[in-house]
Parts: structure tokens; C-alpha cells; sequence
């Protein structure tokens, strides 16, 4: 099947097509009463299911006050429940549906899903229903985890580049920055209360604010039972987006500059743009994407003229699709004594993108060729297949999904270079600069400075 899409893929958009039309035949989807939403994905070969539940939390509903505890809810989910009221017993159960479980928070959604034989779907569905609906957040299981979690910000912070990205994301994002740092804040953590664990379940995890998808080897008028039965009791409640608004992104008015110093050897550049949202300006998303993919190819004139020639070890180009504002980053590796040179040419290069015929019809069919088995083989896989839909699910939905693939295939050099022109060549962005200890007095280099390059298209 995979070899076949490939080998067609390169031949011509009809395989395009059919993989759409493929998806939306294997895709089943049914909203209970209750407004949770049950999206099955059938296969076979494998005996082997993924139970996938995902909420629109995430990063982008904390305030302040609440920063990082998304996250901490996400590790308080696996611990004591009415179901299994004793601190082990949950984790007992997992062993004995022989599950292999894990969650993950992001800056719009937080999952939990396990991996289980495809006779146990059952009991990975309640598993899971009886942490939705009953945790109970003890107060000596918060203690534990919230060090857990510091635990994790503590390594987090050791990294180099934690004191770059934090620096940048701050300047880029101002007043929302507590809704795209995922690890939070510190003393928040510490700070944690039951109540605020019991704020964001009676707020966030509701049906109406959820979906349940169930991947691999299943029947899906089974599955549908099943949520109905385990799931439909679940009531409905408040839209949690009427009863708790997510403000608007402020626009980034202007350019500034980021200058950090840590015991490193290169430099490590991270310059940062507002991009398109993926609810306001799905069609930018697309091009965005294509961008990328064209300026990262080795064999690409951006790659030639930047990394080539020696003025930077590596530079990427990458656009982050979400809802509340995706960030459009441009990143690389330099010396201190080509930074200022590299700055240039980078920003120069990026400039040419605007000029006619920058932008070649094959390169453009290669990464949309890419992109398309990249995608196939993604579905291939029970697990990831659950994971990018719940993604796609939780930021745009689910249609976004099932076209990707289509729109991609019809972007045009123009239409990158409207991209380009909209939301980066000469837009306000935040440069960021990580240098070795000692170089920012040693080259002179100033925030002021940096806050002036790539201004001017």
C-alpha cells in the first residue's frame, strides 16, 4: 500500500485525492448526547488498540495564576479516583490491562492514552472514564507530584537554551506568555491547591470540550456502543470558552532584540515572527507549511547561500500551526566571529523569497510529494495515527485534517511568497542570540542592535 502511494504520489495529484477520500472512508465519528465527540479509526493486521482521550486545555487556558498546571493536572490524572481509591491500585490496573500509557500536555490540548491488546479496549475505555470523572486529588498524591513536576522544570532550566527560549517566548508573546509556557512557573507549581486540580476538571473536562478516539484493531459499532455506555452518563456542561473567554493575541508592534550568555561554544540564533492562526487564516497554514519545507531542503537556494558557504553550521525554518497564534521561527548555529555576517545574509536571503522566481515548480512538488507520504505512513501506525488526530482535533478540527494533504498539493510560488510577504519579510519579530560567556562585551553587540536587523524588506 505504502509503496504504491509513494510511486504515485510522484506521478500525479489523483493519489492526493484518493488518500483524502481514503481517510474520510476509514475516519467513523459519532458526537453522543453529551457533546463528547467518538472518532474510530479502524485497522487491521495488528491486534492491538490505541484508547485516546483528548481535552482543549493546554497552555493557552492558564492565566497567570494558573501557569503550569495544565500540566500538573495531567500527572494528578493517573492517581487515586473513586474506582481506585487507594494510591497503587490505579497503576495496578494498567499492569493487569498489560497497558502501556503515557499523557502529554501542549500549548492547546492535554491527552492521556494507553496501548492495550484489542480485547481490552474495554477496559482501557472505563480505565480511563473512572480518572475523568472521579480523581480526587489527595493531598499527600499533590505534595508528591507537584515535586515530580519541579523536578522536571529543574532539568528543563539546566539546559542551555531554557534561559534563551523563555527570554524570546516572553518578548514575543507579552501579556499571553502564560499561555504558551507549557512548564509554567515555579512558584505556581508549588503553590498548588486541590481546589485549583478540582477548577480545571469542573471547567475543562467536560464532554462537550472532549473527544475520544479510539485506533487499531476494532470494530467501530462496537466502540460507539461502548462510549455510549461508559461515556454517556458523562453530562454535559457551560461551554468553558463562554464561561472562561481566551483573549486575543496582541499584535507584536515592534522589533526587539534578546541577548543571553551561557557556557557554550557557538551561538545559537532564534528569531521569532507572529504567524498565521489557524481558525482566522487556514490557507496561510498551508503555504507556511511549504515554505518551510522548501527553504529546509539541502538542495534549496536558502540552504546554498546560507549554510553552504559556510556562514552558519545549520539553519532551519519551521511554522507551528495552532489556533491562538502559531510562532514562525527561523534558528541556527553560528560563530561568534560570523554572527554579524550570517545575521545579514539571512535576513537578505529571506528578503530574495519576495523576488519572481525565487521559488521553482519542482522543488514545490518534491516537499508536497514529502509531505503526503509522510502523512501515509503516519496512518499506518495505530498510536501516531491517534495522536494526530487528537492534535488536529483539539486546534482546528478534524477537517483541517483530512484536507491537509489536498491544500497542500495546491499551493503556488505565489502564494508563499504572499506568505512571506504577510508575515515575516520586514514584520516586527524578536531576535534572539544565545553566546558563549564573555562574547557580548567582546563583539559589542547590543539588544538595540540586534532589534534593528531584518526591519527593512
Amino acid at each position: 500500500m505504502i509503496a504504491a502511494l509513494v510511486a504515485g504520489v510522484l506521478l500525479a495529484a489523483t493519489p492526493l485525492r484518493a488518500q483524502r477520500a481514503e481517510l474520510e472512508r476509514t475516519i467513523k465519528q459519532r458526537v453522543l448526547e453529551n457533546g463528547l465527540e467518538v472518532i474510530v479509526v479502524p485497522t487491521s493486521g495488528v491486534p492491538i488498540a490505541t484508547v485516546e482521550l483528548v481535552v482543549k486545555n493546554g497552555a493557552f487556558t492558564q492565566t497567570p495564576e494558573y501557569a503550569g498546571l495544565a500540566h500538573l493536572f495531567e500527572h494528578m490524572f493517573f492517581k487515586a479516583n473513586d474506582a481506585f481509591p487507594q494510591p497503587d491500585e490505579f497503576m495496578d490496573r494498567a499492569s493487569e490491562l498489560g497497558a502501556v500509557f503515557n499523557a502529554t500536555t501542549r500549548e492547546e490540548l492535554v491527552s492521556y492514552y494507553l496501548t492495550v491488546v484489542a480485547d481490552s479496549v474495554e477496559g482501557g475505555m472505563r480505565f480511563l472514564s473512572a480518572a475523568l470523572r472521579s480523581a480526587q486529588f489527595r493531598s499527600d498524591e499533590l505534595a508528591r507530584e507537584k515535586q515530580v513536576v519541579i523536578g522536571e522544570y529543574d532539568r528543563a532550566e539546566s539546559s542551555p537554551w531554557f534561559r534563551l527560549d523563555e527570554s524570546v517566548g516572553r518578548e514575543l508573546w507579552g501579556s499571553f506568555w502564560s499561555r504558551k509556557n507549557t512548564i509554567g512557573d515555579r512558584d505556581v507549581i508549588l503553590g498548588v491547591t486541590p481546589q485549583q486540580m478540582r477548577t480545571i476538571r469542573d471547567l475543562y473536562y467536560v464532554p462537550n470540550n472532549s473527544a475520544l478516539i479510539v485506533a487499531g484493531d476494532v470494530d467501530p459499532g462496537r466502540i460507539f456502543a461502548l462510549a455510549e455506555s461508559i461515556f454517556g452518563p458523562w453530562p454535559r456542561q457551560a461551554d468553558p470558552f463562554v464561561r472562561a473567554p481566551i483573549p486575543p493575541v496582541a499584535p507584536l508592534t515592534a522589533s526587539r532584540g534578546v541577548i543571553v550568555e551561557e557556557p557554550v561554544n557557538a551561538v545559537t540564533v532564534q528569531i521569532q515572527w507572529h504567524g498565521p492562526s489557524a481558525s482566522a487564516d487556514q490557507d496561510a497554514t498551508f503555504a507556511a507549511d511549504v515554505f518551510s519545507d522548501v527553504l529546509n531542503q539541502p538542495t534549496s537556494r536558502f540552504q546554498q547561500k546560507l549554510v553552504e558557504r559556510g556562514l552558519w553550521q545549520g539553519v532551519i525554518v519551521n511554522y507551528y500551526t495552532l489556533n491562538h497564534v502559531g510562532p514562525i521561527t527561523v534558528s541556527g548555529q553560528t560563530s561568534p566571529e560570523k554572527l554579524r555576517d550570517a545575521l545579514k545574509a539571512l535576513y537578505a536571503e529571506l528578503d530574495a523569497t519576495l523576488e519572481p522566481g525565487y521559488f521553482k515548480a519542482e522543488e514545490l512538488e518534491d516537499v508536497k510529494a514529502n509531505r503526503a507520504v509522510t502523512t501515509a505512513f503516519g496512518q499506518e501506525r495505530a498510536s501516531e495515527n491517534a495522536h494526530t488526530i487528537g492534535f488536529w482535533w483539539s486546534v482546528i478540527g478534524l477537517d483541517y485534517h483530512l484536507r491537509y494533504v489536498d491544500e497542500m498539493a495546491k499551493q503556488t510560488p505565489a502564494q508563499l511568497q504572499s506568505y512571506a510577504k504577510r508575515f515575516i519579510i520586514g514584520k516586527p519579530h524578536i531576535t534572539g542570540v544565545m553566546l558563549p560567556q564573555g562574547a557580548k562585551a567582546r563583539l559589542g553587540l547590543t539588544e538595540q542592535e540586534l532589534a534593528g536587523m531584518g526591519v527593512t524588506p
